[in-house]
Order: structure tokens, then C-alpha cells, then sequence
């Protein structure tokens, strides 16, 4: 397999694709309902938490097969189900996604909040038909729930939105944002080792890089509203600020924010050298490895 990240993710991206429509249709018990799912998940993307699964699998020199790739798609149908719902005018009020129309502006409000419920449903329907045996679904479920629910990106987003239009410290922003952003990148390594090695001195240092990579993503993302041109981005720059967002633009300036990012960004290479160390391959270069690096690109 490929350890450039970008011919890695042309080959895989279409076998995570193809695992998500495959499996809508398969229970399309609405048309409409499946359109504006579908709608938003082939709107694009860099499917880059699917992806960070596979590569973590990888990491082990385990071939990928179809039971990784569902777990893989049903962490993107949650992703994509967050994001229709950030986009509502209840929330972030966006018009702009991946480059194209929101959820809502194409489907109206009630089908877009139906199609976000039924993605993410499906996502643990998903789980729940693949060829694992049943322990190993029921802690992926139960980690997935807790990444995606009350405790993690629910937490988070509940969070962001209560911290609009006041001041909040720095603390509170890493800790909103380890939630929001962090856990469903955490759950993306967690789940690629769960699925791979019952090796936990290794596994705590790769969920320590899958940590360090989420914070330096988040980190990235504010960056990228304030830097980011929106033909390459997807979306409307600006608007962290419009909203009057806390960011970690806003706390530490553009430099103090870029200083963070490599921050992040070295300690995750750190925790990740050190699981090589442990498997007895220092010197690998890994998809780990190059995901990493592909994200330090501003």
C-alpha cells in the first residue's frame, strides 16, 4: 500500500464510499430520505477520519478488509450527520459545504435534520451488521456512542454554542475543543487498534497522537477560516469571526496559533515514534507518519 497520503487516499476513499452507499441502499426505506443523505456524503470531503482508521489498521501490517471499511464508513456517516446539522440556521446558519449548497438549501430544514437523524442511526447499524464477532461490535459501539455523544462531540458542540458572544479562557477552548473535534479523531485510532492489537502500552501512546493530531486539526481549521482560500477549503472563510467564535486565532493571535499547530503537531509525531519504538520498527515510515505530515500543510 501507497505511504503517500494522497495516492493512499485516492485508492481507499472510493472503497469507503462505496461502503456507505452500498449500505444506505441496501435500506432505502425512502427515497427522498436516501437522496439527501447520499446528498451530502458524495458532496466531497477529504474523508480524512475514515482514513486515519485505516491507516491506524495499517500501522499493524494488517490488510484491510470489508469489516474495516465499515467501521471506517460509519465514522463518516457521523461526521457527515454533524455537519448537516452545524449547517442549520439554528446552529452555524451556513449556505456553503465542501464547495456546494448546504443540506438544508437544497432539501429544506425537516428533510436535512431527518437525513443528519438517519445518518447517524445507520452508523451503528452498520456496525452492528459487520462480520465482527459480537464483543469486539459492542466496544466499538460503546466507544463510538461515547466519541459521538453527551460525554464527547455533543458535549463539545453544546459547548461552542454556549461560549458565543463571551469570553471564555484557554483552557475551556482546548478542553471544548479535545470534545467537538478531538474525540471523533481519537475514535478513528482507538477504534484501528481495538480492530488490530491488544497491545496497550501501544495503544496508549497512538490514542496520545490521535489527542495531539485532533487538537493540531482543530488548531489547523481556525487557521484556515483566517489563511484558507475558500476554493480550496470548501466553505466561507471569516466566519469564526462573524459569529464571534472563541478560536485559537482569536486567543493567540495568527502566530501564537501557527506556534500551537507545530506544537501539536511535534508532539504528536513524538507518541507516534514512540509506538514504533515499542513494535520494533523505529525507523518505519508509516501512513501514520504521512497523514501526519499531510496535515502540517497550511
Amino acid at each position: 500500500m501507497s505511504l503517500n497520503y494522497k495516492e493512499f487516499a485516492t485508492e481507499q476513499i472510493p472503497l469507503i464510499d462505496q461502503e456507505m452507499m452500498s449500505f444506505l441502499k441496501g435500506h432505502n426505506q425512502s427515497e427522498l430520505l436516501v437522496e439527501a443523505m447520499n446528498y451530502s456524503l458524495a458532496a466531497g470531503g477529504k474523508r480524512f477520519r475514515p482514513l486515519l482508521l485505516l491507516g491506524t489498521v495499517d500501522f499493524f501490517d494488517i490488510p484491510l478488509e470489508k469489516k474495516h471499511y465499515s467501521v471506517a464508513a460509519s465514522l463518516e456517516m457521523i461526521h457527515t450527520y454533524s455537519l448537516i446539522h452545524d449547517d442549520l440556521p439554528a446552529m452555524d446558519d451556513d449556505d456553503l459545504r465542501r464547495g456546494k449548497p448546504t443540506n438544508h438549501k437544497v432539501y429544506g430544514e425537516a428533510v436535512a435534520i431527518l437525513a443528519g437523524d438517519a445518518l447517524l442511526t445507520e452508523a451503528f447499524h452498520l456496525v452492528s451488521e459487520t462480520t465482527l464477532d459480537s464483543s469486539l461490535k459492542v466496544e466499538l459501539i460503546s466507544l463510538l456512542a461515547k466519541a459521538s455523544g453527551a460525554s464527547g462531540m455533543i458535549a463539545g458542540q453544546m459547548e461552542d454554542m454556549l461560549g458565543e458572544n463571551k469570553q471564555i479562557t484557554l483552557d475551556e477552548l482546548q478542553k471544548m475543543h479535545s470534545k467537538k473535534t478531538g474525540e471523533l479523531i481519537k475514535f478513528a485510532v482507538e477504534a484501528g487498534v481495538t480492530l488490530s492489537s491488544d497491545n496497550m502500552e501501544v495503544k496508549k501512546n497512538l490514542v496520545e497522537y490521535a489527542e495531539c493530531l485532533g487538537m493540531a486539526f482543530q488548531v489547523k481549521d481556525d487557521l484556515l477560516d483566517v489563511i484558507g482560500d475558500e476554493a480550496v477549503i470548501g466553505k466561507k472563510t471569516g466566519a469564526d469571526a462573524a459569529h464571534d467564535k472563541n478560536t485559537y486565532v482569536s486567543f493567540l493571535g495568527l502566530d501564537g496559533a501557527k506556534e500551537a499547530f507545530e506544537s501539536y503537531c511535534n508532539q504528536a509525531q513524538k507518541s507516534l515514534n514512540q509506538s514504533k519504538v515499542l513494535l520494533g520498527y523505529p525507523e518505519k515510515e508509516t501512513l501514520l507518519d504521512a497523514i501526519l505530515e499531510e496535515l502540517k500543510v497550511l
